[in-house]
């Protein structure tokens, strides 16, 4: 079967970018020509896997492109003359690929795979400026709310007109978890089925040691919740000196993070790793003791707690979108209100010292027969 999977980004930089590329690498595995069409932007200045691109930016003139993108309508027109796909599978395609490629996809079976809350939401988050879910459509409250200012307001609700306009030129809709679905059903999007992320197969991680290790990866954004994490960080290692938390990722939020690590006195038990490849993420994770996930966005589904998971790394998470849905608290890990440093910091040190106690006994038991002999 011929697929064309297409996504607005085509650089191993985010959860989304991810599941494509591992889809399309799974998809080839079983024998299928697949092959993913997208935007030419780079995001972190990271290397593009696409096999077919269109022109797409970084730059102030995104929010123009992704309502307007003539250059990704004509080179799709080209590519599925060409390629003649029998399944068209789109993820991502309102940040770089504008609403422009929908009437394009009428005469091929095509579905839209909703990997977050872009569809309904011109920020993709469903969350107002002060952090509280958004309860209304997307419209003139984006701007009253001043989610959006006027410049980006009035091209962003062009794209949501044109977007609700030619949606049903996809002959199925897929969420990445309930959350989401429930979200879209909220604002009359359906027929929707759900099907959860997947991770790749990871190797038995080896057993814990010395020091207790906190780890976090992700793009270093408010929503994200770094700074909540340090808050919480703070509080447990006055309990536990020994912890360490390792930091993966980069974004706008870096600047304030190492200065609250400055302020703080934890620069020798905090490292900032930045932007890393997945194969260095699990190289540094390998030996951690507890992954967090302190969003405050409702995650759509939360691949990053998954591959933890997948890892045999402990895992401690917002009680939100698609994370309340991996995580089962107390089971497979903890959840915990999202932006309460207190909880967090309680449920993280709660796990540590648990995880600590055997192996305080075993370094013991090692120290008496280095001693006795």
């Amino acid at each position: 079967m011929k697929i064309l999977l297409v996504n607005d980004y085509a650089t191993l930089t985010g959860g989304a970018e991810l599941m494509v590329a591992m889809l399309r690498d799974g998809l080839r595995q079983r024998g299928h020509d697949a092959r993913l069409f997208a935007s030419s932007a780079r995001p972190l200045s990271a290397p593009s896997i696409a096999d077919y691109e269109c022109f797409g930016t970084t730059s102030r003139f995104r929010t123009l492109l992704q309502t307007l993108n003539p250059w990704a309508c004509w080179r799709l027109r080209r590519v599925l003359a060409e390629f003649q796909p029998d399944v068209v599978h789109v993820s991502l395609f309102l940040t770089q690929l504008s609403p422009l490629i929908l009437p394009l996809l009428r005469e091929v079976p095509s579905l839209y795979h909703v990997l977050w809350y872009r569809p309904i939401c011109p920020l993709g988050t469903k969350t107002l400026p002060d952090g509280t879910p958004c309860r209304s459509q997307a419209g003139v409250v984006c701007y009253r709310q001043r989610c959006l200012p006027l410049r980006d307001w009035v091209p962003l609700m062009l794209q949501m007109k044109l977007w609700r306009r030619w949606r049903h030129a996809f002959n199925l809709i897929v969420a990445t978890s309930h959350a989401v679905k429930r979200c879209l059903i909220a604002e009359d999007i359906q027929p929707v089925e759900v099907v959860w992320g997947g991770v790749a197969v990871q190797p038995p991680r080896p057993p814990l040691a010395f020091p207790p290790t906190v780890a976090f990866a992700a793009r270093l954004v408010w929503e994200k919740g770094a700074d909540v994490l340090l808050q919480a960080f703070a509080k447990v290692v006055k309990g536990i000196p020994e912890a360490r938390l390792l930091i993966a990722g980069d974004g706008p939020e870096r600047e304030r993070l190492q200065s609250m690590i400055t302020d703080w006195g934890l620069s020798a038990q905090v490292s900032l790793l930045g932007h890393l490849s997945r194969a260095d993420v699990e190289r540094h994770f390998a030996t951690a003791w507890v992954q967090v996930v302190p969003s405050r966005w409702a995650e759509p589904f939360g691949l990053v707690a998954a591959e933890a998971m997948m890892r045999g790394t402990a895992v401690i998470a917002s009680s939100s979108g698609g994370l309340a849905e991996i995580v089962r608290d107390g089971q497979t890990g903890f959840l915990v209100p999202p932006g309460n440093a207190a909880a967090l910091a309680e449920a993280l040190a709660r796990l540590l010292r648990v995880r600590c106690a055997p192996i305080l006994v075993s370094l013991e038991g090692t120290s008496q027969k280095s001693r006795g002999g």
